[in-house]
């Protein structure tokens, strides 16, 4: 495993984000889900949640 990604693991874990990664957490800003995932991890997010942002991300990676 990469140590220099950031897994939710540990208080003090340091990102190297990929772009894509940037534009998860981008995404998750806009929506308000931001600090949810923050505060409890990717795991809190529900079913529709998680299908909006991929089909954020979708749609912004075809543009690019």
């Amino acid at each position: 495993m990469n140590k220099n990604r950031n897994t939710g693991k540990g208080p003090g874990a340091k990102a190297k984000l990929t772009p894509v990664e940037k534009l998860k957490l981008e995404i998750l800003a806009e929506l308000g889900l931001l600090e949810k995932v923050e505060r409890e991890g990717w795991k809190a997010l529900t079913l529709a949640e998680c299908g909006r942002v991929g089909g954020i991300l979708n749609s912004r990676l075809r543009r690019i």
